[in-house]
Order: C-alpha cells, then structure tokens, then sequence
C-alpha cells in the first residue's frame, strides 16, 4: 500500500514543480497575465506541496504497518 501513496506522491511533486515552472514564466512575462494568473498559480503550488506531503505521511504510516 505505501507504494501506491509513493506513486501519488511522485505525481503531486511533478505538479508542484509544472505549476511552479508556469508561475515563474507568467510572472516573467509581466503585464495582464501575471496579475490574473500569478496568485492563482501560487495557491495551486501550495495546494499540492500539502498533497504531497500528505501522501508522504500516509506512506510512512502504511509502512509501519
């Protein structure tokens, strides 16, 4: 069971870091762009930083059992 949750995991840290590629970008690019989508993007990244280490927890959990 913890490689299931090693699986998701892995998955919410390949979208932390493509939503945090797109937030660099946007803000980079400046202008309407950033101020519509630059806060949404970062309340994206931390939503999943959570989920993720949500699975990590629940990982170490099944492990130990």
């Amino acid at each position: 069971m913890s490689s299931v949750f090693m699986i998701l995991m892995g998955a919410a840290a390949l979208c932390v870091l493509a939503s945090l590629v797109m937030g660099i970008s946007v803000m980079a690019k400046g202008g309407d762009t950033a101020k519509k989508y630059s806060n949404k993007l970062m309340r994206a990244r931390v939503l999943l930083q959570g989920l993720a280490v949500l699975f990590f927890v629940m990982a170490v959990i099944s492990a130990k059992n």
